[in-house]
């Protein structure tokens, strides 16, 4: 290793654990003025981006060369002068005062330097997409261009506006906080409290997946980073046990997605959520327990139905840990996540719940012996070295998507989107809702979830409420699609990383991860119908509605996998599907439907034995992609003994 590649190394850790302390003692102390602290979080994440995204890449000498170093000086002007003038900055009045030729070329030097280093932390998707609004407006309005520049760099309500806002306050420390519990020993223990509660069971490794996955996502946040930390264990489990490949894959990816929707921490789009509605982060998370828990309890009974349908068993009991030594040595390494819980329950901001999770992490580590060894200095600057370089991926989806939600309001252009979206609907529920879900999976793909949702939060929840969505229901709605993008193909990023670690067919592993994923794309219909889904009403309807969806989401399951009370003949499958579905829509004649399909399905399945040709699930569609897998003996040297660490870059929630 040359002196310069050791120097820049050491240059990254000192930037990036700076950072992280940045943002520990401003949540702490309390944040400065809205311009200082965002511009110094993103002056902090564009340095570390042309620090660790240099322009030469793929080779060993993947160090910063002359023009990233031109770049590291051009975002430390166009962030700086925020700051060093921040007394301009805050007392000048919008459209109003003039507009130097200095304030115009750092204007356009952020916003080329905050494309650039979009590109390279996330690809070329959402800089393009920012740059064909700018276009719009530059060609097809009557906005001057200085005065675009302006809006976009001189106000709090563009590149500086929400989505600012919520990188630089919730989701680095959310990102940090994740970081040091992976490191500290908590992510192995999700894993471990999996095996010990499900592994012994028929298909043990697929649920140990989900269920790790739904622990380990919600403090990620990220599906890319959960497959990649937990996928490197689950998925070689499921194989060893007969799954195939494509399965395999498949149920890691859809588990790994909806850890942004699990609270109590989910993705970095929930937090931007609660700052476009007005409401606390916990009002948010509330809103999205239930509907995260059906999604669970979908993918949960599939690959148990799967799994009894083909005859698959778990593993020995004798390679798993015990429950009891697993909580009894370790369990107190939950305590973080109690902590901001009941930080978040006793009426603190997210930011300071944030803040008493990270604090309380090395305590409950050193609180005992058995884990007393996680704990070590170095582990504690690595977390917080990768809590920071995790963290530049957020700011520059936001910081890219602040410019489109600046064009955007600047324009006017997301009212007429929401006169083409109820035009196009005729003033139809129905129809509206799935053209938006249509909309809200094509922003979303190639795109991280936080940037597509708040693209679609400008431009198609306006149009949800026209046609008499609740507010809530219409920003969970947009929230599910963009996450479930990153499972629907083409562009499927957490299937494209978990056929990397199981070696499947990237077209037979998406097709079955839409169809393991089936409840996400139709749960979002069900709380817009039925808005006590989202905790919203009296508790009996809220009561009456979770029976009714559990029972929905339990049938849909049973309809896909072709296992129930038994192997499910054609018929019976047809009605369990029919009745999941007439369910979606809450109602004493909808639930008496589906209750008497159900029923019938369960007599069909009953009195009309059936034995089919053995196919996993979703293999008929895609019989032409890949060969019917083989399963292999199970050989006790198959038995993974660690879980892999986490690596690569991860997308933002």
């Amino acid at each position: 290793m040359s002196a310069y590649v050791y120097w820049m190394k050491r240059l990254v850790t000192v930037v990036a654990v700076s950072m992280s302390l940045f943002h520990l003692y401003i949540a702490w102390a309390g944040p400065p003025n809205a311009f200082t602290l965002r511009a110094t979080h993103f002056g902090f994440a564009l340095v570390l981006a042309y620090l660790i995204l240099p322009m030469r890449r793929g080779t060993e000498k993947a160090y910063p060369g002359l023009l990233d170093w031109a770049f590291v000086i051009l975002a430390l002007c166009a962030a700086g002068y925020p700051i060093v003038e921040q007394q301009y900055f805050n007392t000048r009045m919008a459209y109003v005062g003039p507009v130097s030729a200095t304030d115009q070329t750092m204007a356009i030097l952020m916003i080329v330097v905050v494309l650039e280093a979009t590109r390279r932390a996330i690809g070329p998707i959402l800089p393009i997409t920012a740059l064909a609004f700018l276009t719009y407006q530059l060609v097809f309005t009557n906005i001057r261009v200085i005065r675009l520049l302006e809006y976009q760099y001189m106000t709090t309500d563009a590149l500086f506006g929400i989505p600012a806002q919520v990188s630089a306050t919730y989701v680095v420390l959310f990102v940090i906080f994740g970081a040091l519990a992976e490191r500290m020993g908590i992510g192995k223990l999700f894993m471990d409290f999996a095996l010990a509660l499900t592994g012994h069971t028929a298909g043990g490794p697929a649920k140990v997946a989900v269920v790790t996955s739904g622990l380990f996502g919600s403090v990620s946040g990220s599906a890319v980073a959960n497959v990649m930390t937990t996928g490197t264990f689950t998925i070689p489990l499921m194989k060893r046990i007969g799954y195939p490949k494509h399965f395999s894959g498949a149920v890691e990816s859809v588990a790994s997605t909806g850890g942004q929707i699990m609270p109590p921490i989910m993705g970095a789009a929930a937090f931007v959520m609660a700052e476009f509605m007005g409401v606390s982060y916990l009002t948010v998370a509330t809103f999205a327990l239930l509907p995260a828990l059906l999604y669970y309890l979908a993918v949960f009974l599939v690959v148990h139905f799967e799994a009894r349908k083909q005859g698959l068993v778990g593993l020995p009991r004798a390679d798993l840990p015990r429950l009891k030594e697993v909580l009894v040595e370790r369990g107190h390494l939950f305590l973080p996540l109690f902590i901001i819980i009941g930080t978040l329950l006793s009426g603190f901001s997210a930011p300071y719940a944030a803040l008493m999770g990270i604090a309380s992490v090395v305590p409950v580590v050193l609180l005992r012996k058995t884990t007393r060894r996680e704990f070590t200095f170095t582990k504690l600057f690595q977390g917080l070295e990768a809590g920071a370089i995790n963290s530049v991926i957020v700011a520059m989806a936001c910081a890219s998507a602040g410019i489109v939600i600046g064009v955007i309001a600047q324009t006017g252009l997301g009212l007429t989107f929401t006169g083409l979206v109820r035009a196009a609907a005729a003033d139809t529920l129905l129809f509206g809702l799935i053209l938006t879900m249509i909309a809200g999976i094509i922003l979303g793909m190639g795109m991280p979830t936080t940037p597509a949702y708040i693209v679609q939060v400008a431009l198609l929840v306006p149009a949800l409420v026209r046609l008499g969505v609740p507010v809530e229901a219409a920003h969970m709605f947009v929230l599910y699609y963009a996450i479930l993008s990153a499972i629907t193909p083409p562009v499927a990023i957490a299937v494209y990383a978990a056929c990397g670690i199981a070696r499947s067919d990237v077209w037979a592993t998406s097709f079955t991860a839409v169809k393991l994923g089936l409840t996400g794309y139709i749960i979002p219909f069900m709380f817009v119908y039925g808005p006590s889904l989202l905790l919203i009403g009296e508790w009996q309807t809220v009561t009456l509605t979770v029976i009714t969806a559990s029972a929905g989401v339990t049938l849909l399951a049973a309809g896909l996998s072709g296992y129930f009370i038994g192997l499910a003949n054609p018929a019976a499958r047809l009605c369990y599907m029919a009745a999941a579905f007439v369910l979606i829509n809450p109602g004493l004649m909808t639930d008496t439907i589906g209750a008497s399909l159900a029923a019938a399905g369960l007599a069909l399945n009953y009195y009309w034995k059936w034995t089919p040709r053995m196919k996993p699930i979703g293999q008929e569609e895609i019989d032409r992609h890949v060969e019917a897998p083989e399963h292999a003996p199970i050989e006790p040297t198959d038995i993974i003994e660690q879980p892999a660490k986490a690596g690569g870059r991860s997308d933002p929630a």
